[in-house]
């Protein structure tokens, strides 16, 4: 099995900068698909940003396209999602989600706790 632990959320002020990391156990993290979700008080979870598991290809949702990047350090076992130009509309849980076999908004392998991110006007 994988665990995973997010960490890194806050309150933020709009326009501001915030990294969320997620943490992985064992050494299988480098064959997985790794992928940040969030869902917003009242709305669906929603698919922001994936990456594969060599790193080569990567997704990004159109609404943060441009603002966020996602990277992964397999040596670490160790995504993390850097977050610019932040938005109050960004405000959500953010979940960490690993796959073994499926990619993009299907991924539901592996899933961590959760991490508010709070950005503010």
């Amino acid at each position: 099995q994988v665990q995973l632990v997010e960490s890194g959320g806050g309150l933020v002020q709009a326009g501001g900068s915030l990294r969320v990391s997620c943490a992985a156990s064992g050494r299988t993290f480098s064959y997985y698909n790794m992928g940040w979700f969030r869902q917003a008080a009242g709305k669906e979870r929603e698919l922001v940003a994936a990456i594969s598991v060599s790193g080569s290809t990567t997704y990004y949702a159109d609404s943060v396209k441009g603002r966020f990047t996602i990277s992964r350090d397999n040596a670490k076992n160790t995504v993390y999602l850097q977050m610019n130009s932040l938005k109050p509309e960004d405000t959500a849980v953010y979940y960490c989600a690993a796959d073994r076999f499926r990619w993009g908004a299907r991924m539901n392998d592996y899933w961590g706790q959760g991490t508010q991110v709070t950005v503010s006007s």
